[in-house]
């Protein structure tokens, strides 16, 4: 079944989340890029808030893929507590010993990779992704500008990046400026989540804050599209 995955950026807005029933809460700063990463305290005081009562993400930030830097910023926010760390696999740089530093960790940790559709991502990296001991993959976007994973990708690739994750093994997700216009032609995908910021937020804007009625439709959209 697909849940729903909403990012926020600070224990009010978690609390809020997890009283309007988000499936997974996910910890990230909008306003410091795509996957921008909250300070590892204030994760941490998040995560024992949260207590458990669901699972917890948490972003490194937009870091290049240099496998030392990359292995430290991932070490540090596993050892804040959250249940799965995501890592934005950026254009450029060491995927490969990026890869094989990670793995070191991916069996005391559940890693995340977050591929971005409007890159055209080789998704041949998601066997590699298993083998490295990954937990899930997901698609986002990297630039907001562009539109929606669903204006950035076409349907048969998300289909295909989805049948590649399952077969795989590895938890599902996608993301990508999703509004509540597009759940309906993502739920046939069945994804393990749907990820949201902007459209749980004022006027759909990223940075802004969050609209308790936005996170409410949103809910009930996935909860009716099941």
């Amino acid at each position: 079944m697909t849940g729903m995955l909403a990012s926020v950026n600070s224990l009010d807005e978690a609390t809020l989340v997890l009283d309007l029933q988000a499936d997974i809460i996910d910890l990230k700063q909008p306003e410091q890029g795509a996957l921008g990463a909250l300070e590892t305290e204030l994760v941490r005081q998040i995560v024992t808030a949260i207590g458990g009562r669901r699972p917890v993400s948490a972003t490194v930030g937009d870091l290049p893929m240099q496998p030392e830097s990359v292995f430290e910023a991932v070490k540090a926010m596993a050892e804040t507590g959250v249940d799965y760390v995501k890592i934005g696999f950026f254009p450029g740089g060491d995927w490969p010993g990026t890869l094989a530093r990670l793995s070191t960790l991916s069996g005391q940790h559940a890693l995340i990779a977050v591929l971005f559709a409007d890159t055209q991502p080789d998704l041949s990296i998601i066997a590699a992704l298993k083998n490295a001991g990954f937990k899930g993959v997901m698609l986002d976007t990297m630039d907001k500008q562009k539109g929606s994973l669903m204006q950035v990708m076409n349907k048969t690739t998300i289909a295909q990046f989805v049948a590649q994750a399952k077969a795989s093994q590895l938890l599902c997700g996608l993301a990508g400026s999703l509004r509540l216009t597009d759940i309906v032609d993502l739920m046939p995908y069945q994804a393990d989540y749907l990820g949201f910021r902007g459209a749980l937020c004022r006027q759909h804007n990223r940075t802004a804050q969050l609209d308790r009625q936005a996170i409410v439709r949103i809910k009930r959209a996935i909860t009716d599209a099941a």
